[in-house]
């Protein structure tokens, strides 16, 4: 099993920001790039902790390139004041989450989750979407333990394929797993 990790996914957003021809912070790639894709729907809601811009755009990016779409609040709706989190807040979220095939919760090992993640997580999955965690580890030694409630789902590992391509897996148990794909169709995992 290989875990997502820092290193790659930081250099993923910086080869994208110099690709772009000039230095841009993570938060303000997001947010350009959330007004071109503003008013479609998504196939993966990502959810973070906001103080993981560099990872979430590396991680937006990675899925970009398996042709995903991937809605980051604040990103795709840069009016939402995140310092006053209210009613109306809440209501944008749910309807942008009904608008997303998937959920995948992204946590870091040193950070964790936001206070908004497991709100997020619980209403995902009682709207009967697929909903998976992604662990991003500090090095490729790290192994996921599993955090409470998180333990109910499924994660994801980026891995070689059978023909050497690198893909993502969604992991249900270390002899269950699907490819991104499949989980994203509903497709019950298969035996190893």
């Amino acid at each position: 099993m290989a875990l997502f990790t820092v290193q790659p996914l930081k250099e993923a957003a910086t080869t994208f920001r110099e690709g772009e021809g000039f230095r841009r912070t993570a938060h303000q790639i997001l947010l350009e790039d959330a007004r071109a894709s503003a008013g479609g729907d998504f196939d993966i809601f990502l959810s973070h902790n906001i103080s993981d811009a560099d990872l979430v755009l590396g991680l937006k990016m990675k899925l970009n390139d398996y042709g995903l779409s991937v809605y980051v609040d604040w990103s795709e709706d840069a009016q939402s004041d995140r310092s006053k989190v209210n009613r109306q807040t809440a209501a944008l979220l749910r309807e942008r989450m009904k608008r997303c095939t998937s959920f995948i919760y992204a946590v870091t090992f040193d950070l964790g989750a936001s206070k908004w993640m497991p709100w997020e997580c619980g209403y995902f999955d009682a709207y009967g979407g697929n909903v998976a965690i992604c662990p991003i580890a500090t090095t490729t030694q790290d192994s996921y333990a599993v955090q409470e409630y998180l333990g109910l789902y499924p994660y994801a590992v980026e891995e070689k394929d059978k023909e050497g391509r690198d893909r993502i897996f969604i992991e249900y148990a270390q002899t269950e797993y699907t490819t991104l794909e499949e989980w994203l169709k509903g497709e019950k995992p298969t035996m190893r």
